[in-house]
Protein backbone atom coordinates (compact mmCIF):
# COMPACT_ATOMS: atom_id res chain seq x y z
CA UNK A 1 0.00 0.00 0.00
CA UNK A 2 1.32 3.44 -0.92
CA UNK A 3 1.99 6.00 1.81
CA UNK A 4 -0.93 8.26 0.79
CA UNK A 5 -3.40 5.37 0.77
CA UNK A 6 -2.11 4.15 4.14
CA UNK A 7 -2.55 7.61 5.68
CA UNK A 8 -5.97 8.05 4.07
CA UNK A 9 -7.11 4.71 5.51
CA UNK A 10 -5.88 5.75 8.96
CA UNK A 11 -7.90 8.98 8.70
CA UNK A 12 -11.01 6.94 8.00
CA UNK A 13 -10.28 4.70 11.00
CA UNK A 14 -9.72 7.69 13.28
CA UNK A 15 -12.51 10.01 12.07
CA UNK A 16 -14.90 7.97 9.90
CA UNK A 17 -17.45 5.28 10.66
CA UNK A 18 -20.11 7.73 11.88
CA UNK A 19 -17.97 9.25 14.65
CA UNK A 20 -18.86 12.62 16.14
CA UNK A 21 -15.49 14.38 15.98
CA UNK A 22 -14.55 17.55 17.83
CA UNK A 23 -12.13 19.50 15.66
CA UNK A 24 -10.73 23.01 15.75
CA UNK A 25 -11.73 25.08 12.72
CA UNK A 26 -9.70 28.17 11.84
CA UNK A 27 -10.89 30.88 9.48
CA UNK A 28 -9.78 34.42 8.68
CA UNK A 29 -11.71 37.26 10.34
CA UNK A 30 -13.61 39.62 8.07
CA UNK A 31 -11.90 42.58 9.72
CA UNK A 32 -8.09 42.73 9.56
CA UNK A 33 -5.83 43.61 12.46
CA UNK A 34 -4.97 47.28 13.04
CA UNK A 35 -1.92 46.96 10.78
CA UNK A 36 -4.07 45.54 7.96
CA UNK A 37 -2.79 41.97 8.20
CA UNK A 38 -5.21 39.02 8.43
CA UNK A 39 -6.48 37.95 11.84
CA UNK A 40 -7.08 34.23 12.38
CA UNK A 41 -10.14 33.01 14.29
CA UNK A 42 -10.50 29.49 15.70
CA UNK A 43 -13.36 27.59 17.31
CA UNK A 44 -14.29 24.01 18.14
CA UNK A 45 -16.95 22.29 16.03
CA UNK A 46 -18.56 18.86 15.88
CA UNK A 47 -17.79 17.25 12.54
CA UNK A 48 -18.69 14.14 10.58
CA UNK A 49 -15.92 12.78 8.32
CA UNK A 50 -16.31 10.96 5.02
CA UNK A 51 -13.96 10.57 2.06
CA UNK A 52 -11.61 13.50 2.73
CA UNK A 53 -14.33 15.92 3.83
CA UNK A 54 -15.48 17.04 7.27
CA UNK A 55 -19.14 18.11 7.50
CA UNK A 56 -20.55 20.49 10.12
CA UNK A 57 -24.10 21.66 10.74
CA UNK A 58 -24.23 25.37 11.47
CA UNK A 59 -26.05 28.59 10.67
CA UNK A 60 -25.37 30.50 7.46
CA UNK A 61 -25.36 33.76 9.45
CA UNK A 62 -22.73 32.57 11.95
CA UNK A 63 -19.38 34.33 11.97
CA UNK A 64 -17.60 31.25 10.63
CA UNK A 65 -19.89 31.05 7.61
CA UNK A 66 -19.64 34.78 6.92
CA UNK A 67 -15.85 34.50 7.17
CA UNK A 68 -15.79 31.47 4.84
CA UNK A 69 -18.00 33.32 2.34
CA UNK A 70 -15.34 36.04 2.22
CA UNK A 71 -12.33 33.66 2.27
CA UNK A 72 -13.01 29.91 1.90
CA UNK A 73 -9.45 28.90 2.92
CA UNK A 74 -9.66 27.16 6.31
CA UNK A 75 -7.52 24.99 8.56
CA UNK A 76 -8.55 22.25 10.96
CA UNK A 77 -6.90 20.40 13.79
CA UNK A 78 -7.60 17.45 16.05
CA UNK A 79 -5.25 17.40 19.00
CA UNK A 80 -6.52 14.00 20.18
CA UNK A 81 -5.63 12.39 16.84
CA UNK A 82 -2.65 14.68 16.05
CA UNK A 83 -4.00 15.69 12.64
CA UNK A 84 -3.75 19.12 11.04
CA UNK A 85 -4.97 20.11 7.60
CA UNK A 86 -5.85 22.93 5.27
CA UNK A 87 -8.96 22.90 3.17
CA UNK A 88 -11.71 24.77 1.42
CA UNK A 89 -14.95 25.57 3.23
CA UNK A 90 -18.18 25.43 1.25
CA UNK A 91 -21.76 26.14 2.28
CA UNK A 92 -23.83 23.24 0.90
CA UNK A 93 -27.05 25.08 1.71
CA UNK A 94 -30.13 24.40 3.79
CA UNK A 95 -30.15 21.02 5.53
CA UNK A 96 -33.68 20.34 4.22
CA UNK A 97 -32.77 21.01 0.59
CA UNK A 98 -33.52 17.73 -1.24
CA UNK A 99 -29.95 17.61 -2.58
CA UNK A 100 -28.72 17.31 1.05
CA UNK A 101 -31.11 14.51 2.10
CA UNK A 102 -28.60 11.63 2.20
CA UNK A 103 -25.92 13.69 3.96
CA UNK A 104 -28.47 15.20 6.37
CA UNK A 105 -29.57 11.71 7.41
CA UNK A 106 -25.94 10.76 8.12
CA UNK A 107 -25.45 13.92 10.18
CA UNK A 108 -28.66 13.36 12.16
CA UNK A 109 -27.56 9.80 12.94
CA UNK A 110 -24.01 10.77 13.92
CA UNK A 111 -25.10 13.77 15.99
CA UNK A 112 -28.30 12.15 17.35
CA UNK A 113 -27.53 12.96 21.00
CA UNK A 114 -27.70 16.70 20.42
CA UNK A 115 -28.74 17.43 16.81
CA UNK A 116 -32.31 18.62 17.47
CA UNK A 117 -31.24 20.74 20.45
CA UNK A 118 -28.62 22.61 18.41
CA UNK A 119 -30.27 22.89 14.99
CA UNK A 120 -33.53 24.47 13.87
CA UNK A 121 -34.06 22.78 10.52
CA UNK A 122 -37.08 24.96 9.74
CA UNK A 123 -34.72 27.95 9.57
CA UNK A 124 -33.39 28.06 6.01
CA UNK A 125 -30.09 29.34 7.42
CA UNK A 126 -29.54 25.96 9.11
CA UNK A 127 -26.91 24.70 6.70
CA UNK A 128 -24.17 22.17 6.11
CA UNK A 129 -20.56 23.29 5.94
CA UNK A 130 -18.27 21.02 3.92
CA UNK A 131 -14.56 21.27 4.70
CA UNK A 132 -12.81 19.70 1.70
CA UNK A 133 -9.26 18.83 2.73
CA UNK A 134 -6.45 19.96 0.43
CA UNK A 135 -3.28 19.16 2.41
CA UNK A 136 -2.75 17.61 5.80
CA UNK A 137 -0.38 15.87 8.17
CA UNK A 138 -1.28 12.92 10.37
CA UNK A 139 1.21 12.40 13.20
CA UNK A 140 1.34 8.83 14.51
CA UNK A 141 2.74 8.11 17.99
CA UNK A 142 4.41 11.49 18.55
CA UNK A 143 6.54 11.70 15.42
CA UNK A 144 7.07 7.95 14.96
CA UNK A 145 5.49 8.27 11.52
CA UNK A 146 4.23 11.33 9.67
CA UNK A 147 1.78 11.15 6.78
CA UNK A 148 2.00 14.34 4.70
CA UNK A 149 -0.97 14.11 2.34
CA UNK A 150 -2.00 16.09 -0.73
CA UNK A 151 -5.73 15.36 -0.96
CA UNK A 152 -6.17 17.21 -4.26
CA UNK A 153 -3.59 15.15 -6.16
CA UNK A 154 -4.14 12.05 -3.98
CA UNK A 155 -0.46 11.63 -3.23
CA UNK A 156 1.95 11.84 -0.32
CA UNK A 157 4.32 14.76 0.10
CA UNK A 158 7.94 14.23 1.12
CA UNK A 159 7.93 17.22 3.46
CA UNK A 160 5.94 20.26 4.25
CA UNK A 161 2.68 19.16 5.71
CA UNK A 162 0.74 21.75 7.63
CA UNK A 163 1.69 21.04 11.25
Amino acid sequence: MKVYEEGYKLLDEKFGNNKDNIISLATIAREPKADGSPRPVVRGVDAYYEDGVFYVTTNAKSNKMLQIAKNPEVSISSSTEMFTASGIGENLGWVLDPKNEVLRNKLRTTFAAWYDKANNEQDENCCILAIRLTKGTLNINHWEKLYHMDFVNKTSMNDGGVF
